[in-house]
């Protein structure tokens, strides 16, 4: 039996690309919005840019930009952060004991609103006006090392970012944990093997492969941290962005220009932030998935070679 052939090839296939109109009219339909809102904002004379940047550089806003925001994100995240990884690690132990308090921990703090945490935190003082540290008992016993005036401190910006600090490493600590689970167990395993402790472990090989996971949720995390500054309201801390702005809008009865600051001033911030958390990752990320590429690429030469 023989397979006919044919030297006769298919003719030229004249192929047109699928129209999309539906494109089109939503691409309209957003550049007149767009330009809508680009008039509003150029013609309506309550906007007021020329004042909104003048809040911008006023000595109040600048001073509560720095201290309260920028102080205060920082602040907060390298308490997050650490004690976030610290959880990971107690929750991963097999430490019953130290599973369950790094449980309860998360839970009751990923459970409670930052704004209710922070307000209550501010009203510690009703209960406790002056705390002593020191052994049990230590004040009958005059064994009280120091006192602290919690009235005083309750509405101090280190308090403040304790109580962000506090609530931000429940979320780090699923954050840390989900970036632990996703190194392979051969990894552990390999530097258990060569004589590695479980601690040398976890910070040399462990956490390195880890922070491709935990960067970028992180990177958010900083970022929502900047925007939750201004939930330090509640405490009664004056000394941060957004209430500057608010109080200048209220004293000149120009609240939307005042508001466009603050707006301003998170944009630039979070902006800066999303270029850096862009940076990390690709720098936390390198050599993944180079291997695949690389032999795609030696697979091509042999190729061209032959």
């Amino acid at each position: 039996m023989t397979t006919p052939s044919t030297t006769d090839r298919p003719g030229k296939i004249d192929a047109r690309p699928v129209r999309h109109p539906g494109r089109w009219v939503a691409i309209a339909v957003i550049l007149v919005i767009i330009a809508m809102m680009v008039s509003s904002a150029v013609t309506n004379p309550r906007w007021d840019w020329g004042f909104a940047l003048e809040v911008m550089r006023q000595n109040p806003v600048l001073e509560g930009l720095v201290k309260g925001t920028l102080l205060g994100t920082l602040g907060s995240m390298v308490i997050g952060v650490a004690l976030g990884v610290v959880m990971a690690v107690m929750r991963l132990s097999g430490n019953p004991v130290l599973r369950g308090v790094s449980f309860a921990y998360t839970w009751f703090f990923r459970s409670v609103p930052r704004y209710v945490l922070l307000a209550t935190m501010g009203s510690l003082g009703y209960l406790y006006p002056v705390l002593d540290l020191g052994v049990p008992f230590g004040q009958a016993a005059g064994l009280t090392f120091a006192q602290v005036d919690v009235n005083a401190l309750s509405n101090m910006l280190v308090f403040g970012i304790l109580g962000l600090g506090l609530s931000e490493a429940a979320y780090m600590a699923e954050i840390a944990r989900a970036g632990i689970l996703s190194v392979d167990q051969g990894q552990t395993e390999a530097a258990q093997a060569l004589g590695m402790s479980p601690g040398r472990t976890m910070w040399r090989i462990v956490l390195p492969q880890a922070m491709r996971v935990i960067v970028p949720p992180t990177g958010n995390e900083t970022i929502a941290m900047v925007k939750d500054t201004s939930l330090l309201l509640a405490m009664s801390i004056t000394t941060e962005l957004f209430f500057q702005t608010q109080a200048i809008g209220t004293r000149t009865l120009k609240i939307m220009p005042a508001y466009v600051a603050a707006v301003l001033w998170y944009l630039v911030v979070c902006s800066i932030l999303m270029v850096g958390q862009a940076w990390l990752e690709r720098y936390f990320g390198r050599g993944f998935g180079a291997a695949p590429q690389k032999a795609k690429q030696e697979l091509t030469k042999i190729g061209a070679d032959h």
